[in-house]
């Protein structure tokens, strides 16, 4: 699994949302939401930007080049 599959699994638990909920504020699909977390797909930079903006990290955290 690489950082980015990680990283987003676990900052949608401590968020305490499921991928139904995260699919509907990133207006993706829930079967998306499980791509990504299961490193089948990965997202484009825009997506990647939401993502962070979402969850208030870095993009660096989501890629797994830093801890913070």
């Amino acid at each position: 699994m690489n950082k980015f599959s990680e990283r987003i699994r676990e900052l949608r638990l401590e968020k305490g949302i499921n991928r139904k909920q995260l699919a509907e504020a990133l207006f993706v699909s829930e079967r998306l939401i499980s791509y990504w977390e299961n490193n089948k797909r990965e997202c484009d930079f825009n997506m990647l930007i939401k993502i962070a903006t979402f969850f208030d990290v870095t993009i660096d955290y989501l890629l797994g080049k830093s801890n913070f």
